[in-house]
């Protein structure tokens, strides 16, 4: 049985309504297309992940920065009872042992480590948050960040760090064509209207092959007819840029 794929979804504990309510719904989406959900069980962003997920009736992992035995926050207990029905609950911690702040930083690798990507839902300038975000990129991971109103405070980490080229979440689909392009949906084009170039690009990228290096190699294009052929499908609106020279159909 193949690995599932999965997605930790993280962020503030002082979330807003919309941050909230992006964590919910993207949790409960990806639930749906068969993605597990990994988060850390704290206030805001992460328990509405979890929810999401659950209410999806999805599976979802929580990672703790306390042990096991030890639920923080008290308030997330009945969510924890949940989570146990339909997924899990991990800690690197042994029973009784002190939980220090440092702990939930700790944490944060596992929470990376265990997703095939990571969605930053809102951060401030000096959120844990970020932590994570390094974490992922430390371990190769892709990280799609939640773009955010420039005059709060809860947004302030995120645009810095799609400042700094993080990947850009608007929709499902920036992630699916990552982690699961099999699970896209779209309307082919008139494949009558490409070129044969076009048409072969536009197949490598439905076939999930999304880095324009790999498919110029795949196709033995030169530089100059894969980026004819790639602004082309663009202007088209058949394609749309994830950035870095990667690419998913729109």
């Amino acid at each position: 049985m193949p690995r599932p794929k999965v997605v930790s979804i993280v962020g503030s504990r002082r979330c807003t309504r919309y941050g909230e309510a992006i964590a919910y719904k993207t949790a409960y989406e990806l639930a749906e297309k068969g993605i597990m959900i990994v988060s850390g069980m704290a206030y805001g962003i992460d328990a509405f992940a979890h929810r999401g997920c659950l209410d999806a009736g999805g599976t979802t992992i929580a990672v703790l920065g306390t042990p096991i035995d030890y639920i923080y926050p008290a308030s997330n207990r009945s969510l924890a009872e949940r989570i146990l029905q339909k997924g899990g609950i991990l800690s690197e911690y042994a029973p009784g042992t002190q939980t220090r702040n440092w702990h939930f930083l700790e944490r944060n690798r596992i929470v990376s480590g265990l997703a095939d990507a990571l969605l930053i839902v809102e951060a401030s300038d000096h959120s844990g948050t970020l932590t994570t975000a390094s974490l992922a990129l430390d371990q190769g991971k892709d990280v799609f960040v939640v773009p955010g109103d420039i005059t709060r405070p809860m947004s302030v980490g995120c645009n810095r760090l799609i400042s700094q080229g993080a990947q850009v979440f608007t929709e499902l689909n920036d992630i699916l064509s990552i982690v699961a392009p099999e699970k896209l949906k779209h309307s082919s084009p008139q494949l009558e209207t490409l070129s044969e170039i076009e048409r072969s690009i536009w197949q490598q990228i439905k076939d999930g092959i999304v880095d324009g290096d790999e498919i110029m190699e795949n196709l033995k294009l030169d530089v100059s007819d894969f980026n004819q052929a790639i602004m082309s499908l663009e202007l088209k609106r058949y394609i749309k840029t994830i950035g870095f020279n990667r690419w998913m159909l729109c």
